[in-house]
């Protein structure tokens, strides 16, 4: 009977799956924001993308291909402030989707082996909820963060060793903040259905024996 009832929870184990996905996907990627300059040393038009634990920058040779070069974020490197927070709330948001997904998978397996708890104050269902909406709300932050970034235009202070202007011609949204909005809705639908799902078990009645 229980099982019957948890087709939209096992919906909502889905949509967690691929919100931690995304969301790691897009915390590894550097298309956050995508620079468009003019390089002061060889004079042409140049794209880099600002990533949350990368840059690269596209160079075009002399056969008119362009190589990409990226140079990885060190600890202590100076780099924007902005960036140091996203880096931290895009962890915490990762290994919260992680742990929610542990907990929907706990509580799938409590309701196929019926040992639900309708009344526990740590019923499975509702925890993993909170932490899917906690990590939805952990993940806007870093997008948000990142679109005032572009939005106001802040100068970036790279190390010289990145060859990289304190401000581009032109900047624009990459990629990976569209992957990051995905992950934080889905997230945020999941830890709905999970609470939603926690009530309506908690008001079946009983079985008798």
């Amino acid at each position: 009977m229980l099982m019957k009832k948890c087709n939209h929870q096992i919906g909502g184990f889905a949509l967690t799956t691929v919100a931690w996905l995304l969301c790691c996907i897009s915390t590894g990627l550097p298309q956050w924001q995508v620079w468009h300059y003019e390089d002061p040393v060889i004079l042409k038009p140049t794209v880099a993308l600002v990533g949350m634990w990368r840059a690269c920058v596209f160079h075009t040779d002399s056969n008119s291909s362009n190589t990409r070069v990226c140079y990885q974020y060190k600890y202590g490197d100076s780099i924007p402030l902005y960036i140091r927070v996203n880096q931290h709330l895009l962890l915490v948001s990762s290994f919260l989707g992680l742990f929610g997904k542990i907990t929907t998978i706990i509580a799938l397996s409590n309701v196929r082996m019926e040992r639900v708890q309708r009344n526990a104050t740590c019923n499975p269902f509702r925890l993993s909820g909170i932490l899917n909406i906690i990590a939805s709300s952990f993940l806007y932050l870093p997008v948000l963060f990142n679109y005032i970034a572009i939005m106001l235009k802040w100068k970036v202070a790279f190390p010289p060793s990145f060859n990289f202007p304190f401000q581009p011609d032109t900047q624009k949204m990459g990629s990976a903040m569209a992957l990051a909005i995905i992950s934080a809705v889905f997230f945020l639908l999941s830890g709905t259905i999970c609470l939603s799902s926690n009530l309506a078990i908690g008001k079946m009645p009983r079985s008798k024996i």
